[in-house]
């Protein structure tokens, strides 16, 4: 299995620290949670039923013409590279590496691609796999120019593949409410921006056609009952959702200023998580790790990507650490 952040208990039996004692910055989710409503015993005691208005309140929140809810995006990362022949996909990368995992996985030839490279090469692929904002970078690429591509891809059958799991804090450059066009396929996470990744929900937004092939694939009863339960009023929820986009955005912009006063001005970033690049990125995430720290390294590039602080207590231990860090590497 590929590496990916939130894995607090192996870092607590790595470096002896107890499990309660860590300020876990690794997952970039929403580090605040959310109110959960109340969920009727008949959701745990009955099969889960698609005529609840789950898909219903969750085309209103996402602006999407049809949508498929999944056990978490990474069950349609999985899923679709199963849905073509094999044929030749093109990774925007650095990106979420499960992508081009499962595409290589199911026999796909997998090129990955920088953004300056990719006009030159676009018409030569069947798939095109973005992640909008990119992870680690944050990079957000303008909806003109996703459409652009989609619309050559398009002509020849192909996919626009678009990872809009950090999407929520900036909906004006999402593209979910075009994804009625053939061979646009959107992917949304709820457990990111709601701070829920343990209800294992995500959505693929597709024109309906490919939405029934991939339900298809997945099986009934792919979202629990609980689940689909917990979600609906929550993603129906438009005073609370304005209140934690205010409150993401300044905290992302807190965390940058923080970084930066530090000597680690951040290469990119978005609202829940900003990413640092350097040569000692391996360094300082072990000298954080002593400290009780766990932020998420990456090899290549050599980078570090910090979450957000849930309270008070973590924005203090943050910034001691890295004051600490910054006089003992003077």
């Amino acid at each position: 299995m590929l590496e990916h952040g939130g894995r607090l208990r192996a870092a607590a039996q790595a470096y002896g620290i107890p499990l309660a004692e860590w300020l876990d910055l690794s997952s970039g989710l929403a580090p605040y949670g959310w109110p959960l409503p109340d969920i009727p015993a008949r959701a745990w005691t009955r099969l889960p039923e698609g005529d609840d208005g789950l898909e219903r309140v969750a085309a209103e929140y996402y602006g999407a013409p049809a949508l498929l809810p999944v056990a978490g995006s990474q069950a349609a990362i999985q899923a679709l590279p199963r849905l073509r022949p094999p044929g030749r996909v093109g990774v925007l990368s650095p990106c979420y590496a499960e992508h081009a995992a499962a595409w290589r996985r199911e026999g796909h030839s997998v090129v990955e691609l920088d953004e300056a490279a990719l006009d030159a090469c676009l018409d030569g692929l069947d798939v095109l796999v973005a992640v909008n904002p990119n992870n680690p970078t944050g990079r957000l690429i303008a909806p003109p120019r996703l459409l652009d591509w989609h619309a050559r891809l398009a002509a020849r059958g192909g996919w626009l593949l678009l990872d809009e799991a950090f999407m929520d804090p900036t909906p004006a450059f999402s593209l979910a409410a075009q994804t009625q066009r053939p061979g646009l396929i959107v992917l949304r996470s709820f457990g990111k921006f709601f701070g829920l990744a343990g209800a294992r929900l995500g959505f693929v937004l597709a024109e309906p056609a490919l939405l029934e092939a991939l339900e298809e694939w997945l099986g009934p009863w792919c979202v629990a009952g609980p689940t689909r339960a917990m979600a609906a009023p929550i993603l129906a929820d438009g005073p609370g959702q304005r209140r934690q986009r205010e409150r993401l955005r300044a905290d992302g912009e807190r965390l940058a200023a923080l970084l930066a006063a530090h000597g680690l001005a951040p290469a990119g970033g978005c609202a829940l998580f900003q990413w640092w690049r350097g040569e000692r990125a391996a360094e300082l995430h072990h000298y954080l790790a002593r400290r009780g720290i766990l932020v998420r390294l990456f090899a290549q590039p050599a980078s570090l990507r910090f979450g957000l602080p849930p309270d008070a207590v973590g924005w203090s231990r943050l910034r001691a650490a890295l004051s600490a860090h910054a006089e003992d590497t003077r």
